[in-house]
């Protein structure tokens, strides 16, 4: 969302989840899904959980990882979701920026942070997939190569908006 003005609701490609909206009020406010504590429902089938920080690791502890066996230090994902039927949880860590600042080191995390996420969920089977969800500051030529450097650790970013269809989710029928 720009500063002061309006995201859009609809894209060529599906819905969107807004940066200054968290993903569940974002799907709780969409046609036909609902969220219940962590449970993602569409149109009455369970379709995902959503983890905020902390809340992953419950997750963790629900699938019986013991996440001190496996790194040493935990991880906060801004969010994250677990979508059932593709099987991956999709960690989302927002930064937005209006001035210079540490933020863009952050962004050259990615390829370690995905590694641990999936060295934590390789033992319920699960995939892990990594995604910033960037303010358009990030656009700047100085961002290039970072931006380069995540896509080439199979990380991804996204500026402003992550389509709904990036999560393998149901869209919402047009009335």
């Amino acid at each position: 969302m720009k500063l002061g003005g309006k995201g859009g609701g609809n894209t060529k490609t599906g819905l969107i989840f807004e940066g200054k909206t968290d993903l569940a009020t974002f799907l709780n406010n969409q046609k036909g899904y609902k969220v219940e504590n962590t449970n993602v429902f569409y149109e009455d089938e369970l379709v995902a959980r959503i983890f905020k920080k902390y809340g992953f690791y419950k997750f963790l502890d629900e699938l019986e990882i013991k996440w001190k066996e496996l790194i040493s230090k935990r991880l906060l994902p801004d969010d994250s979701i677990f979508v059932i039927i593709k099987n991956t949880v999709y960690i989302i860590e927002v930064k937005f920026q209006q001035v210079a600042g540490s933020v863009d080191e952050k962004l050259q995390t990615c390829d370690f942070k995905k590694k641990q996420y999936q060295k934590l969920l390789s033992r319920a089977n699960i995939e892990a997939e990594y995604i910033y969800l960037l303010s358009d500051w990030f656009k700047k030529p100085q961002y290039k190569d970072v931006l380069d450097y995540i896509i080439s650790m199979n990380c991804s970013y996204f500026f402003e908006y992550i389509p709904l269809y990036k999560f393998g989710l149901p869209i919402p029928k047009n009335d």
